[in-house]
């Protein structure tokens, strides 16, 4: 049997087409099918349109609170909302041409329609409806990413009840909001629609805000984000729902007393995680292992069914996109007999590009307790940095755990300024293993945000210098 092509990849996310560039570049003829746009959702719906959105609120809280102090007068300032999301689109649209110039720099097929997968190795695509082709290889990758999950208590219409893809173009700003779910995604938002002058509330059913981060960090982040105006509610199940006209009332219970409150706003966005986007995508027909809602693969990203892969969000990996695209490339490179490294998943970085930023990598102190760890904690504040007193921006900490016998760097969490590039420091030395003997005798630039690591990692073993706390 002729093939059409030697890898068929379906969709074109930071794994999709990471995986494509990937699989070309290792000599393979290669095809990618995309239903909608190039890029997938990190680019045309999340990762980029959201930073451009908070970009502009970081700007804006900036001035406002420290404009003065630097010489700049700041009593009348406009937001132009229309230009602050049309910017994001412009930004999302050159991106997408980008993506474009290295589909064809590459020589990879791009297919537009409805990838369905079929026995024997074929994928059908669709358009509209109809029946446009069926294509064949040895190797197909399953990366179609994930969509929103909705709370089953809202009625789910994209106008007042929303998810993330209305959130950044929502045509007006509204007066208030409330945000059920404090992830990664609704903690932005809420950042972003607050600076923009929205009333904002958070709901979250966990104990804390920020559900998955180490708890000082947490305690931090409701603190800074209560002592912006954004209200929270942490610890409380959602009982009702009533939505009318031109509002939405949500009656609350707290976990804690069986207390109750009832909330107002004119649109209520749901940010309570996401799902594989795998239905009516052909698994079933062609026996491809699901569990729990995830396609089941092997180390090397390999189903139970030969010929057949999955990457990023529709395994059950951490629903990231530099991790779909790592994972795209050891794939492909799978495939061509290639000998990559397996992905250390307890070295991946996460990050929440609000304010202030959150970025963490390893255990938290609980995780490193739980798992008998004899550990070594320290802490060290950017108010004693003189590159952040110098810059105004001195909330915040960085946090780091080692393992009191082996000097293993367990974890590090961090909030404040350019947190998230911070950490990448972090990821590369625990790959390195190194030990804070080597940290500490690693020369850092002053001024500089970086020192903050050598100092941190130096307070854990009593030889920081500037550490105030």
């Amino acid at each position: 049997m002729t093939t059409d092509f030697d890898i068929i990849i379906l969709g074109s996310g930071p794994g999709g087409y990471v995986a494509s560039i990937r699989a070309a570049q290792l000599g393979m003829k290669t095809a990618i099918i995309e239903k909608n746009n190039l890029g997938g959702v990190c680019l045309n719906l999340g990762c980029i349109p959201t930073k451009s959105l908070l970009n502009s609120a970081k700007i804006l809280h900036y001035i406002k609170k420290h404009g003065k102090l630097f010489g700049i007068k700041s009593n009348q300032i406009e937001i132009d909302y229309h230009k602050i999301v049309t910017k994001s689109k412009d930004i999302v649209e050159k991106m997408r041409k980008g993506i474009s110039f290295l589909m064809k720099k590459n020589g990879i097929h791009v297919i537009y329609g409805n990838a369905i997968l079929k026995k024997g190795k074929k994928v059908e695509v669709f358009k509209d409806g109809k029946s446009m082709k069926e294509y064949s290889s040895p190797n197909i990758i399953i990366s179609t990413g994930a969509i929103p999950k909705i709370e089953n208590k809202f009625q789910y219409d994209g106008k007042k009840i929303v998810t993330y893809k209305e959130a950044l173009s929502l045509t007006s700003l509204p007066k208030r909001m409330i945000i059920i779910g404090s992830g990664s995604i609704g903690l932005e938002f809420a950042y972003f629609y607050h600076s923009m002058g929205t009333d904002v509330i958070i709901i979250e059913i966990c104990e804390k805000l920020f559900p998955s981060g180490d708890h000082e960090i947490s305690d931090h982040l409701k603190f800074s984000f209560e002592k912006m105006g954004i209200k929270i509610y942490t610890y409380y199940s959602i009982n009702k729902v009533f939505q009318e006209k031109d509002s939405i009332s949500i009656e609350i219970e707290s976990l804690r007393d069986k207390s109750s409150v009832t909330l107002t706003a004119d649109i209520v966005l749901c940010s309570i995680g996401i799902v594989p986007n795998i239905q009516s995508i052909g698994l079933e027909e062609i026996g491809i292992q699901i569990e729990k809602g995830f396609i089941q693969v092997d180390e090397n990203y390999r189903t139970n069914i030969n010929g057949y892969y999955a990457i990023g969000d529709v395994i059950k990996t951490p629903s990231l996109a530099h991790v779909a695209s790592h994972e795209a490339i050891n794939c492909v490179e799978n495939i061509k007999g290639l000998n990559c490294q397996k992905i250390d998943y307890n070295n991946i970085p996460k990050c929440v590009y609000s304010f202030p930023e959150i970025s963490s990598v390893g255990y938290t102190e609980k995780e490193s307790k739980e798992r008998g760890f004899k550990i070594k904690v320290a802490k060290f504040p950017f108010s004693s940095l003189g590159r952040s007193i110098a810059d105004e921006n001195t909330e915040g900490f960085i946090k780091v755990i080692f393992d009191n016998k082996y000097d293993e760097w367990l974890g590090c969490h961090m909030i404040g300024n350019s947190v998230t590039d911070l950490i990448s420091e972090v990821v590369v030395a625990r790959k390195l293993e190194a030990t804070s003997y080597e940290i500490m005798s690693s020369v850092h630039p002053h001024p500089s945000l970086s020192e903050s690591i050598l100092e941190s990692v130096s307070s854990a073993y009593g030889k920081s210098i500037h550490n105030i706390i």
